[in-house]
């Protein structure tokens, strides 16, 4: 099991790097929210993978889950939809006021010959 979250947490983290480094502003986007989704992932796992257990301490519960590492996924979801839509915001203001949608904000040579 730590294995398949290993290689998938991998597989987010490289996909993010590759598309934050496009030139593109939706590309850039897409790539900074599967770097978010690795570092949930990551977090998720580093406070154990238990499988089928509650996450709530009782009496007659003999295994359970820790409940931190879920609470702070949940805070780092609700924070990085926050930061999704002001980057999407940022990057749409950026596309009309220049009229590209490069990160630099250069048009693309295709479009101008």
């Amino acid at each position: 099991m730590e294995l398949l979250v290993a290689s998938a947490i991998g597989v987010l983290v490289v996909g993010g790097i590759y598309l934050t480094l496009r030139a593109r502003t939706f590309q850039v986007v897409l790539g900074l929210t599967l770097l978010s989704y690795a570092v949930n992932v990551f977090l998720f796992a580093a406070g154990g993978l238990v499988v089928d257990q509650p996450p709530i301490w009782g009496k007659d519960v003999a295994q359970h889950t820790d409940p931190l590492p879920q609470a702070l996924v949940l805070t780092a979801i609700v924070i990085t939809f926050g930061m999704t839509a002001l980057t999407v915001i940022l990057s749409l203001r950026s596309f009309l006021e220049s009229g590209s949608d490069h990160v630099d904000g250069d048009a693309d040579p295709e479009d101008t010959a």
